[in-house]
């Protein structure tokens, strides 16, 4: 019976290391609708292959009575015996709700319910039957447990490995329905509108250097085809930190100028101050004053990678 069917089987449980013994089962193993599945296939299992196919010599508990006493009393015992199992299932069911249930503790709740069964099939076969009375106690007992032992062992393990089929399928499905998250799509071209808010010019961040202001007009300085180019409009850099600056790399670093970080190829400290080297030929060092230092070295840190 030992054969290798599977990590999750029944019967593997017993070659599975001792730490792995301390994990907790699959909660499918004790859910409502998989114990419902569990105890009908046992018992069909269980009466198909001890009265049609009898393969574990199941013949032999009655030996002196004939074919249909046999299958009346083969089938009488083994739904009485399935309530062992619907016992002990409706048991771990309650039990599996509030506590962990552990390979180890597994293992032993299925031993606990061969036992049971064969000490009832025992019982029945030595006290129920009248040829049973000259059997051997000990002897049908030992018999008991080996059929029942198969019994139970070959249903719960294809059952297991069937639940844990499931379960990765429905994983599976879940995962394939969940839509992706989605990314905010980074903001490749700013609009720059006047104090009408009437668009004056769009600019692609990539092309965007630096914008200064003074008094009410600033001054937009990017590229266009390589070259250094700027368009004045009238507007603030008031309204370019509050409406520009959020999700982007510009960041207003002084009074009077906001900066693309994505430009930025050197951040120097000296004793004048703090300025900024931005990677374009002919541009003057952009100063960061003590008021924007803080969200200039935030921002920086996340756009500089």
């Amino acid at each position: 019976m030992f054969v290798c069917i599977e990590k999750y089987t029944f019967v593997h449980i017993f070659l599975i290391p001792h730490k792995t013994m301390n994990n907790k089962i699959p909660a499918y193993l004790y859910d409502k609708s998989n114990i419902t599945r569990l105890i009908l296939l046992t018992a069909v299992f269980a009466l198909l292959f001890i009265n049609i196919f009898q393969p574990f010599g199941s013949r032999g508990w009655y030996p002196y009575i004939s074919d249909f006493k046999y299958f009346f009393f083969s089938s009488l015992i083994i739904l009485t015996g399935m309530l062992v199992v619907v016992v002990s299932r409706l048991i771990m069911l309650a039990y599996g709700r509030k506590h962990a249930i552990t390979y180890l503790q597994y293992s032993i709740w299925v031993l606990a319910e061969i036992v049971s069964m064969s000490l009832f099939y025992s019982l029945f076969s030595k006290f129920i039957p009248k040829e049973g009375a000259n059997r051997d106690f000990l002897d049908i007992f030992h018999k008991s447990t080996v059929n029942t032992s198969l019994v139970l062992l070959l249903p719960y393990s294809i059952l297991w490995l069937y639940f844990s089929w499931r379960d990765k399928n429905n994983m599976l499905e879940k995962m394939s329905q969940e839509e992706p998250p989605t990314e905010t799509p980074k903001k490749n071209l700013i609009a720059f509108p006047d104090e009408k808010g009437e668009l004056r010019i769009s600019i692609m961040l990539e092309n965007l250097l630096y914008v200064d202001s003074a008094d009410n007009y600033a001054t937009i300085h990017y590229l266009n085809k390589s070259k250094l180019s700027h368009f004045l409009i009238r507007n603030s850099l008031k309204w370019m930190e509050e409406n520009l600056t959020k999700d982007s790399p510009l960041v207003r670093c002084h009074r009077s100028y906001v900066v693309n970080l994505d430009k930025v190829k050197v951040l120097r400290k000296t004793k004048d101050g703090i300025y900024l080297e931005l990677d374009a030929v002919n541009t003057p060092d952009i100063p960061v004053s003590k008021t924007y230092y803080e969200r200039v070295m935030t921002k920086f840190s996340q756009y500089s990678v």
